[in-house]
């Protein structure tokens, strides 16, 4: 390899493909590592695709020694785009820190954001609203609570719950379904590990808010802000069409969250308005770059970027404003969810055509990088069966 220290992108799939370009773009050296085939590796701006054992297991720790190794990679950066490959690389991050240079914290730190029940803690002592939660640890339990219909029950660890389920959530109507849903649970995962949480209602506007940042020691160096306008499965899925935006509510809450949490690095914080009271309620953090990663790059807000050369010491200037009411859309899997939403009376057609109009971003078609667009169009059967 050449002198310039380059970058592993840790999963190929949408935002690690806006990732590898961006890295790409600047002239710096970019592997991808992911377990299946993913987009990132058609890019131009892949130098090499390894495909690695599981995210969560050991052996990929020992992989991506042994591909350090193997290809003079000393001093490169690792970005993970997996919540299993966050926390493996906090877990083994000074074994891999004599090989590579890494942003993911340490594992305490991880481990406060991922339990949801130690954040909501955290968040409770900041001051910061969130969902109402129940913990317990049998069916039984649930009896001691004046529980008010309907409620979620997800995971405290939400990637392993929904790796075991398939789904992020269930959704309970009364306390019959509760108990059916509970009984599902207990029979393949420990129920402490999971929470009952007050479903916050849709009024049609209330929609999903990412605060995004890049920290250093609890302090915010830059953020950004969007909104997810369209997602599947809808309240509980991903974003197939979203657009930035600023909410002050979101920011204040977030820089007494960060700075408890001591973070340093990028994060994805997530949070809902609650129409009954109109506040904005803390729903999860990803301690990584997320999805539409790429709608913050277009609006002026380089992650990727950011983590390489503050790991390579190399003086960021991070912008102080960001670019509003820009749009990101996935242009394959928004019409098809889209079709299916005016197919079942969900959507408007009036409505899902307003939507596009306005200066918007592809999360995967680029002109100037084809390949990934159109191997998603080949495989999208295969992609739709791995990624979920």
């Amino acid at each position: 390899m050449g002198s310039k220290p380059g970058a592993v992108i840790i999963e190929g799939h949408v935002q690690g493909l806006s990732n590898t370009r961006s890295l790409g773009e600047a002239g710096i050296p970019v592997f991808v590592v992911d377990k299946n085939d993913c987009l990132a590796r058609f890019s131009k701006y892949c130098l090499k695709f390894f495909r690695c054992p599981d995210y969560l297991t050991d052996e990929f720790t020992d992989f991506l020694i042994e591909i350090a190794k193997n290809n003079n990679l000393n001093g490169w950066v690792l970005i993970p785009s997996n919540d299993h490959a966050v926390f493996t690389i906090s877990r083994h991050k000074n074994k891999l820190e004599k090989y590579y240079r890494i942003i993911t914290p340490a594992l305490n730190i991880i481990e406060n954001i991922y339990d949801k029940t130690r954040l909501f803690r955290i968040a409770e002592n900041e001051g910061i609203p969130y969902p109402l939660t129940y913990n317990i640890k049998k069916i039984e339990d649930a009896d001691q609570f004046e529980i008010s219909f309907p409620v979620i029950i997800k995971g405290r660890f939400g990637l392993s719950y929904y790796k075991k389920f398939g789904k992020k959530a269930f959704f309970a109507t009364d306390e019959t379904s509760l108990k059916k849903y509970l009984k599902v649970i207990k029979k393949n995962f420990e129920l402490e590990n999971a929470i009952i949480q007050e479903f916050i209602p849709s009024d049609k506007t209330n929609k999903t808010i990412s605060f995004t940042s890049f920290c250093e020691d609890g302090e915010i160096k830059t953020f950004w802000m969007g909104a997810k306008l369209r997602e599947h499965p809808l309240r509980f899925g991903t974003a197939t069409f979203a657009e930035s935006v600023y909410v002050e509510e979101c920011y204040l809450n977030s820089i007494n969250l960060l700075r408890a949490l001591n973070y340093t690095g990028v994060s994805e914080i997530e949070y809902l308005k609650d129409p009954r009271d109109g506040k904005y309620k803390l729903i999860e953090i990803n301690a990584r770059t997320w999805l539409w990663v790429g709608l913050a790059k277009e609006c002026g807000i380089d992650y990727a970027k950011y983590i390489y050369d503050y790991l390579n010491d190399i003086p960021v200037g991070f912008p102080a404003e960001y670019k509003l009411n820009t749009k990101w859309i996935n242009y394959f899997t928004d019409t098809i969810f889209s079709i299916k939403a005016i197919v079942t009376g969900k959507l408007r057609i009036s409505e899902y055509l307003k939507s596009l109009k306005g200066e918007k971003t592809a999360a995967v078609f680029q002109k100037e990088d084809i390949m990934p667009g159109i191997m998603f169009l080949a495989l999208m059967p295969y992609i739709m069966v791995k990624r979920t």
